[in-house]
């Protein structure tokens, strides 16, 4: 999944932002404050949404009120603009959330158009408003399907609290809904706790990491038994951050629950992770996380400079670039940075750069590196983006 656009509007500090053209891979820098933990958290809140109803996600977040945007009084929402694969039409997905006349959160509306050429016009496959409207059957991402148009069927939802395409991405018959709930289920806020990584976990089946990554040492062990081709890659690719490591193994401990045991070719003895270095969990967290052949179709990555040796980031940029290309028969994944480190955003090119500032309404905006003209003159001229940012030419510049 490529999300080539999204707008938002008062969502936290995000009273009106709009960003067009996302690459692959978006970094995003800014001063503490300006917004970008409530950028992530929009996604955040789209599968927390999808996953329950509107108003489990507005109450997880402490209501419709503390969620809009301060001193506003009109709903909150949201278009995205994306395409479930390579190839396929360009989808908008039109979301508003507000309160009925007894104060209670619900979709107010919901809208999905594909748009089946380059130059198409955008065909209506789904609509609804408190709780009732129409969408039209069958897998609506083919290009011919979108231009010949569908049956629409009348549907109303238990609740107008339920987005549509959560109810509807059950049924095989709207395949369109189905495919994006999917996407939006695949979504990873990741926020790896370094603490929980070195946890010693009860053996349960796990392929994939969960979002503080308490998780590891199951996933490892998946990996290890199950996936023959990755799990060899990961500590070839290890070996380049970490010498000296030569291998990573799970062992059961006595009482039944799972460890992980980090193999030296300087020791004799191991490391269980809990007497491993914390960059040494984290690089080895992501790279399990890069690795796994069951790609994630969007990753939002907090801050992932933290614990990390910073001569190590630029090859940990490239993973991640890696990552939102797909190679062989990997599928790409989108990525999402957050960082403040000028390491990191040395190894970042200028198409890939977004910074967030306040407007004196106190409101974040969000702008695109590459439309400064005076940031891309000093790249041009052979500047880092690291270099800008650690003297806050890139804020100041704007």
């Amino acid at each position: 999944m490529r999300i080539e656009y999204l707008e938002i509007h008062n969502f936290k500090s995000l009273q009106n932002v709009v960003l067009k053209n996302i690459p692959g891979m978006a970094v995003f820098i800014g001063r503490n404050g300006v917004g970008k933990s409530a950028l992530f958290d929009v996604f955040s809140f789209l599968q927390d949404s999808l996953f329950n109803d509107v108003s489990v996600a507005l109450k997880s977040r402490g209501g419709f009120r503390e969620v809009v945007s301060r001193g506003q009084n009109g709903d909150i929402s949201f278009i995205l603009k994306f395409r479930p694969e390579k190839g396929a039409p360009l989808i908008s997905y039109e979301l508003s959330i507000g309160l009925n006349d007894k104060q209670i959160p619900v979709v107010k509306t919901e809208i999905m158009r594909i748009r089946p050429g380059s130059k198409g016009k955008p065909w209506p496959a789904l609509e609804f408003h408190d709780g009732k409207g129409w969408a039209a059957e069958g897998d609506l991402t083919d290009c011919q399907s979108a231009k010949e148009g569908k049956n629409r069927l009348l549907r109303a939802l238990n609740s107008p609290r339920i987005l549509a395409v959560k109810a509807l991405g059950n049924m095989a018959d709207f395949g369109v809904a189905s495919k994006f709930c999917q996407r939006i289920e695949d979504w990873l806020v990741a926020d790896f706790h370094i603490n929980d990584a070195r946890e010693i976990t009860n053996v349960q089946l796990a392929k994939r990491l969960a979002k503080a990554s308490h998780n590891l040492a199951s996933v490892t062990h998946y990996t290890r038994h199950n996936q023959a081709r990755h799990g060899p890659k990961i500590i070839e690719v290890m070996k380049q951050y970490v010498p000296g490591i030569i291998d990573i193994q799970t062992i059961f401990t006595e009482d039944g629950r799972i460890a992980l045991k980090f193999i030296d070719n300087n020791f004799q003895e191991h490391f269980l992770s809990s007497y491993v270095s914390d960059g040494v969990i984290k690089i080895f967290t992501y790279l399990l996380l890069l690795y796994n052949p069951e790609r994630r179709s969007w990753l939002g990555l907090i801050e992932p400079e933290n614990q990390i040796y910073p001569k190590l980031l630029s090859l940990l940029v490239e993973e991640f670039r890696q990552y939102s290309v797909g190679e062989g028969q990997e599928k790409a994944g989108q990525v999402f940075i957050s960082t403040h480190s000028p390491d990191l955003l040395d190894a970042v090119n200028l198409e890939e750069l977004y910074f967030l500032v306040k407007d004196l309404d106190g409101y974040a905006s969000v702008m695109r590196a590459a439309d400064n003209k005076q940031i891309k003159e000093f790249v041009e001229g052979g500047d880092l983006l690291g270099y800008l940012w650690n003297h806050s030419l890139l804020i100041e510049g704007v």
